[in-house]
């Protein structure tokens, strides 16, 4: 691992929440623990996906677990989330998703009724997605142990042979295109579990993020620098590990970053920074300056990707650190999400 990496040291005394939130803690659980005692050449990327290759076949693949509470909510379930969140890992590491393994973990008593539900969600969001279940496992735990269902997905994916995308290849001038609004997911499972009262018909943004993926990658080929779907940890925790990795400043407009009125005002009422709130159904990219605008217009040229805009850039100081600048010139650092603010939401 680079230089910097092998420094972080894992000093937690147990696992708390936040070390699955996203943000700093996971980082220094992964990075601090997990990778130096699994790590290998292969795990130094740390991306959304590994990438393999097979018998002269460029592979990516990857696997995540989803215990988000509750079960439902507007716009979407565990079920398409399950799907959705493994099929966007592999989107923006530049494959096409083709299969996936899908694991359930039931708690006793579950109604079967739920169960089928979720089962023809997962159908759907499959079919959806362009990607076909091809095997799993079924785990049952006492009553008491699971909420219900937790769902473990892996995926697999043929790499595009365009797709070169590495921390590595950004430097300074580049720009970063979101795809669209920001914290839609976060804020709505936050308000399905009446955390907060607050009237408003916000949804999850969960949905596959493919075929914009596909039409920037057509378009532009290698000037797609790196990609990312800003999760857990939300477009700050995102952004800040992009810094680190690639030792670059970013410089985001905020006026630029499109947020609902819905999202920005929970997150006022709760003192949230809707920077950091995951999303289910959104992606950021880092694209040459040459080609940023051709790059635009291709997402946008998608159904779901009407609202894409450029939300900063990227430069040479202060290295590793992301900075909001606002339409006013103050300038601000965006760290990376310290704590747990909304815990079980994916």
């Amino acid at each position: 691992m680079p230089d910097y990496k092998a420094q972080i040291r894992f000093s937690d005394s147990q696992i708390e929440m936040a070390h699955g939130a996203g943000g700093k803690a996971s980082r220094r659980l992964i990075e601090g623990l997990i990778a130096p005692a699994l790590g290998g050449p292969l795990l130094e990327a740390l991306g959304d996906a590994a990438l393999v290759e097979i018998a002269g076949a460029r592979l990516a693949f990857t696997a995540d677990s989803f215990v988000v509470k509750p079960l439902r909510f507007p716009g979407g379930s565990i079920g398409d989330l399950a799907v959705n969140g493994t099929v966007n890992d592999l989107a923006v590491s530049g494959a096409k998703p083709a299969a996936l393994l899908v694991t359930l973990i039931l708690e006793a008593g579950l109604s079967s009724e739920v169960l089928e539900v979720e089962l023809r969600a997962i159908a759907a969001a499959a079919r959806h997605a362009g990607v076909v279940v091809v095997g799993g496992d079924t785990k049952v735990v006492e009553h008491g142990m699971a909420d219900g269902m937790y769902i473990t997905t892996a995926g697999i994916g043929a790499v595009d042979p365009r797709a070169t995308c590495s921390p590595k290849l950004v430097k300074p001038g580049d720009r970063i295109l979101l795809s669209g609004p920001i914290g839609d997911h976060g804020i709505t499972i936050l308000l399905a579990r009446g955390e907060i009262d607050l009237e408003t018909d916000l949804r999850s943004d969960t949905r596959p993020v493919y075929p914009m993926i596909e039409a920037l990658i057509g378009r532009v080929g290698s000037g797609v620098k790196w990609m990312r779907d800003p999760t857990r940890g939300g477009v700050a925790s995102s952004l800040n590990e992009l810094a680190a990795d690639a030792r670059v400043a970013i410089a985001l407009f905020e006026e630029t970053v499109p947020v609902r009125e819905q999202v920005r005002g929970a997150c006022e009422i709760l003192g949230l920074e809707p920077m950091h709130i995951a999303n289910e159904g959104q992606f950021l990219a880092v694209v040459a300056p040459e080609c940023a605008e051709e790059a635009l217009d291709a997402v946008r040229s998608v159904a779901g990707g009407e609202e894409a805009v450029f939300i900063g850039e990227v430069r040479e100081a202060p290295a590793r650190t992301v900075l909001s600048i606002s339409a006013y010139g103050g300038t601000r650092v965006v760290d990376m999400l310290v704590g747990d603010p909304l815990p079980r939401i994916c």
